[in-house]
């Protein structure tokens, strides 16, 4: 796998339902960072921290399984940075 950029860690809106995902590898196909595979017929999030989140594979996902507040994430973060915040940036 090639090198990726890492966004800001642990700040990421992405979520994945692995109860509704039926495994068809389009989020797979359609990330740009190679944040989602497939494994035993599911989706599975191999690298979190790496979603610009886009929102592709979510727009995507024929059934739901995946959900992202598109740029929010590390938004939040920088903005609860600034503020002097701590803990959970969302």
């Amino acid at each position: 796998m090639a090198d990726y950029f890492q966004y800001i860690d642990n700040v990421v809106s992405l979520k994945l339902n692995p109860e509704i995902c039926i495994g068809c590898g389009i989020c797979e196909l359609v990330c740009p960072h190679g944040v989602l595979t497939v494994t035993g017929g599911k989706a599975v999030l191999v690298a979190r921290d790496r979603c610009m989140e886009c929102s592709a594979c979510a727009r995507n996902c024929p059934v739901g399984a995946l959900e992202v507040a598109a740029g929010e994430g590390c938004v939040r973060a920088i903005i609860n940075e600034l503020l002097g915040r701590e803990g959970d940036c969302c």
